[in-house]
């Protein structure tokens, strides 16, 4: 099972290409602080704005560096379905312990759609996969009776949920007959998630203060929600304050601040207006990250 405060990574640029060296410093950073689970090349990793060979490399040094210490749940989804075992196979080869699916941008599947391409993508690769539903970004989402059946496939193992519909894991445990990792993606929402049944979350805010995050988290797995619920509380202004404008400009920019990486996004995300980033510098400031 995966579990706890499992960091959606940004992927570093430096003079618009990957960088290699701020990415490894970033993965031991997050494994020094804690860390349960490191997903590269999710969206906050800019994924659909990544070169094939700049995804898979991002994949091979994040598992590198990792070095088993923590489960990597490889980014490896797209619309299209052929396209995603193809990146579902390189996470194979290269080590990582699941993958990560979305669909249905663009394409606008219905239920059958989605339940074919996730069925596509498990029959045509080899590692565990956690189904990503998140309308906000994809339009189309994965109903709660499409989800329980997807998840009779063995090796399709839980859902990063962000619907922000705090029923789901209520509704989807009621159906679903196997262990099955529930993860938020919502950093928000994620202590009421976890009360309803939820064991972590898929986190953004961990980029910034992965420490925080992996504390909230242990409180929730040993149920002292009332704790957990105020350290949310502190750590609401700084979630709020990363989405500001578009994700990961928000957190590329607080990193920097950091001194593990640049600030710098590819298009179409764009540098933080200067408001945004000094609310953000402020908040981290209160937060004592700076």
């Amino acid at each position: 099972m995966f579990y706890g405060a499992i960091t959606a990574l940004i992927t570093p640029f430096r003079d618009g290409q990957l960088d290699e060296d701020a990415l490894r410093n970033i993965v031991r950073w997050q494994i020094d602080q804690g860390i349960n689970g490191l997903v590269p090349v999710g969206t906050t990793g800019e994924s659909p704005t990544l070169s094939e060979h700049e995804h898979k490399r991002v994949i091979e040094i994040t598992v590198q560096e990792t070095n088993k210490a923590v489960p990597v749940l490889a980014g490896a989804g797209s619309n299209n379905p052929m396209e995603a075992v193809n990146y579902s196979e390189y996470a194979y080869q290269a080590g990582a312990d699941a993958t990560l699916h979305v669909a249905g941008y663009y394409n606008r599947p219905n239920q059958t759609g989605l339940f074919e391409h996730f069925k596509y993508v498990h029959d045509n690769s080899k590692l565990p996969i956690i189904l990503y539903n998140i309308p906000p970004r994809s339009v189309v989402g994965l109903e709660v009776a499409t989800m329980a059946r997807l998840a009779e496939l063995p090796r399709i193992i839980g859902v990063k949920d962000a619907t922000g519909d705090l029923t789901r894991p209520i509704r989807e445990r009621a159906l679903i007959n196997k262990p099955f990792n529930f993860l938020s993606g919502d950093d928000i929402t994620t202590v009421a998630y976890n009360v309803g049944g939820g064991n972590g979350c898929i986190s953004v805010t961990s980029n910034v203060a992965p420490k925080q995050v992996v504390e909230l988290q242990r409180l929730c797995r040993e149920g002292k929600y009332v704790e957990a619920a105020q350290l949310q509380d502190k750590l609401f202004a700084l979630h709020n304050a990363l989405f500001i404008e578009p994700n990961p400009a928000g957190p590329k920019y607080a990193m920097s601040l950091l001194g593990l990486c640049t600030e710098e996004c590819r298009l179409p995300m764009v540098p933080l207006q200067d408001s945004t980033k000094a609310t953000i510098r402020r908040i981290m400031e209160e937060l004592e990250l700076i």
